[in-house]
């Protein structure tokens, strides 16, 4: 009976009732703090008694990607040099959403538009909150919003820092499938938005 009250409960929408508890942090101190990278250790205990006194969380600004569409619809890739994986693969437009002098976050919504039309020259469209997602809830603080753009077209020339060596592709949807399951993009975060973008329009 409690089984099939659990299973209703997710069914519904419901959180159970033997759902796991948030963990009170007892001591918390930043061991490294940059704006791009702040490693924060807490000492957490456990609704059943667990202790973990070295726990440690990146936390990292939030981020943005967008999965744009042309009025012909083909869908707006990039491809860039990754220093971690030491690899080139297609990626979606992304960015870091900044923060003001007053230290408030700027608009995601605003930040997505502002990066696409910078790293590959298309805007305007049709825009929607597609995903919102995290890297590693374990250990990261921040999200990352996934927006869909359709209908975006080219406004302008890329306009790129020094340190962002980006290349434009436009791929129909067939063709970012291929590259999905070839392993062409390797970021998490991209496949994701992408893949369920891709899914719909299987739907329709």
């Amino acid at each position: 009976m409690q089984k099939a009250v659990r299973v209703c409960a997710y069914l519904c929408g419901m959180m159970p009732d033997n759902d796991p508890q948030p963990w009170q942090v007892e001591r918390s101190e930043y061991v490294h703090q940059l704006p791009w990278f702040t490693v924060r250790k807490d000492a957490v205990r456990m609704a059943n008694g667990g202790y973990i006194p070295d726990y440690f969380i990146f936390e990292y600004p939030d981020w943005i990607n967008v999965v744009a569409v042309t009025t012909d619809n083909r869908l707006v890739l990039i491809r860039q040099y990754r220093h971690g994986a030491k690899d080139v693969h297609y990626e979606l437009c992304a960015g870091v959403i900044d923060r003001n002098a007053d230290g408030q976050a700027d608009d995601p919504l605003e930040t997505a538009r502002r990066e696409l039309l910078e790293e590959t020259g298309f805007g305007g469209g049709q825009w929607q909150l597609l995903l919102t997602l995290s890297a590693n809830p374990g250990t990261h603080a921040n999200r990352t919003y996934c927006y869909l753009a359709t209908g975006v077209e080219l406004q302008q020339a890329q306009n790129l820092e020094i340190t962002e060596e980006i290349t434009v592709h436009l791929v129909s949807p067939e063709r970012a499938m291929q590259i999905i399951e070839q392993g062409e993009m390797l970021q998490a975060l991209h496949v994701a938005p992408l893949l369920k973008h891709l899914n719909l329009l299987n739907r329709d």
